[in-house]
């Protein structure tokens, strides 16, 4: 079965042509597509025969609700999606003054092994499939009745660790004939995978680069964050400097802040002088408290970014939603799957 969701609109309509279709039917399923369409029989400008050779060659799996939490302190949302293969994903909608975010997933499980990150136990499942990007977006839209303005990658899994299908999925949502999500309203994290940083750098798109940095130094990184091993410090922010030559866009640095582990003075000051003289913001995160994890949340977040700010680092503390619900990345998942396993 073809996956037509995952094409773009000039591959849908070579598509159509080989069917014997008039290029015309592409746009027109393209955007019933886009607008959440759950059926070929939904669309009401074909024809009956057109639908039903559609419904017989063509494969639609949009996600179903597993699980809905709704914050009671600040309107988030979290949604558990179940896959057309019975695989769980988690998506996050969070509200702001300047519109509405929503984080996706981009990979089933994740393989980095981050350890204050609970979307990597039980490890990468599989790779996320363009549509099943972006119906995240989609159907928490249509969910929610909340129009999204902005996305963020930084759900379950590493996006540059499948790159080929992000970079589709960007396509997807910026064409004007389907969401038309601006590049610069969307925000890709990575944990610094420095080969596909670069090959991103070639495509001059205009998103927002968020490195998940956690520690400027390699002892500290390698020991929480194992892709450092392979990668290191200075190498990552070497390869930050090039990204920003190539395209202009000043990175975002994620900083969890980790009681005991990466939240000293000294710490602070190695990172300043990482960052002098490239432009770049830090945005330090309250951790929020996994049960698999001894790591705890920091005490340090206002002394930390005070000591950043004293050196002219631009540095923020993330607001904090979705604390009632399980909003940290990978946890309504892992609570599913430890209720499966109890089951069995």
């Amino acid at each position: 079965m073809t996956d037509i969701k995952s094409m773009d609109l000039a591959e849908m309509t070579v598509f159509f042509q080989q069917l014997g279709e008039p290029a015309f039917r592409a746009k027109q399923v393209f955007q019933w597509l886009h607008r959440g369409a759950r059926s070929f029989g939904e669309m009401t400008n074909l024809s009956k025969a057109l639908r039903e050779k559609l419904t017989q060659t063509c494969s639609l799996c949009p996600p179903q609700v597993e699980r809905k939490q709704v914050s009671t302190l600040d309107g988030t949302i979290k949604y558990l999606w179940r896959l057309g293969d019975g695989n769980c994903i988690e998506t996050v909608l969070m509200r702001y003054h300047h519109g509405n975010t929503v984080c996706i997933s981009s990979q089933v499980g994740c393989r980095m092994g981050c350890a204050f990150c609970a979307s990597t136990l039980g490890g990468k499942v599989r790779d996320l499939t363009p549509a099943e990007m972006l119906d995240q977006v989609l159907f928490s839209q249509l969910d929610s009745s909340l129009p999204i303005s902005n996305i963020v990658l930084m759900g379950i899994g590493e996006p540059l660790d499948n790159f080929d299908t992000v970079l589709r999925f960007l396509r997807l949502v910026n064409s004007p004939d389907g969401l038309n999500i601006g590049m610069r309203h969307i925000s890709l994290s990575t944990c610094g995978l420095t080969e596909k940083i670069d090959k991103l750098a070639e495509y001059q798109l205009q998103l927002t680069l968020s490195v998940s940095l956690h520690a400027p130094d390699d002892e500290t990184r390698s020991r929480i964050m194992p892709v450092n091993r392979s990668v290191g410090v200075e190498n990552l922010f070497a390869c930050c400097r090039r990204y920003f030559e190539k395209t202009g866009r000043r990175i975002s640095y994620e900083y969890a802040m980790i009681d005991g582990v990466n939240d000293t003075d000294w710490q602070a000051d190695l990172l300043a002088s990482h960052l002098k003289g490239t432009p770049g913001h830090v945005n330090l995160i309250p951790l929020n408290d996994v049960a698999e994890s001894p790591l705890k949340p920091s005490r340090r977040v206002t002394a930390f970014q005070k000591r950043l700010e004293q050196q002219g680092i631009t540095a923020t503390v993330r607001r904090k939603l979705g604390g009632d619900i399980d909003a940290s990345c990978g946890q309504l998942r892992r609570k599913r799957m430890r209720e499966e396993q109890a089951n069995m």
